[in-house]
């Protein structure tokens, strides 16, 4: 059985953000075009689809460090703040943006709130191994060639 373990992070990051897409599992809010990830970042996002990579890299990492929180989650995607001519300073990523996209996974099934923060359903491991299976058979067909 193949599990996120077993496949490169950013495929299948990409394909579970394809997925949530299509599905409309995950939508973002109308905010989304107009707000940076945090406030070490001086731009917003290039990628216009960022909100589903996001969500997508959310959900794997409640798979693999489940159950986790909010605070850890802001330290996960965190920066170093460029404060000019003193030293940069780690400051921690947006919190509303990951609540939000948390909440939007909970609310489509795949993740759910415990003691502790959150952690992944049954649905959601069996969604994410699915891709899994996927991104590994399309990168053992690369490596044939």
């Amino acid at each position: 059985m193949t599990t996120v373990y077993d496949v490169p992070a950013d495929l299948l990051i990409n394909q579970v953000a394809n997925e949530l897409r299509k599905e409309k599992k995950v939508k973002p809010p109308e905010w989304v075009p107009f707000v940076k990830t945090g406030v070490h970042k001086e731009r917003r996002p290039d990628n216009p689809d960022w909100w589903y990579v996001r969500a997508a890299a959310l959900l794997r990492r409640v798979y693999i460090d489940g159950p986790i929180g909010v605070n850890r989650l802001r330290t996960r995607y965190g920066g170093k703040k460029d404060r000019g001519s003193r030293p940069e300073k780690f400051r921690r990523g947006s919190g509303a943006i990951i609540r939000k996209a948390l909440q939007q996974l909970e609310e489509a099934g795949f993740i759910e709130k415990v003691e502790g923060g959150r952690k992944i359903t049954s649905k959601g491991r069996s969604f994410l191994d699915k891709i899994a299976s996927k991104v590994k058979d399309e990168v053992k067909e690369l490596k044939k060639y």
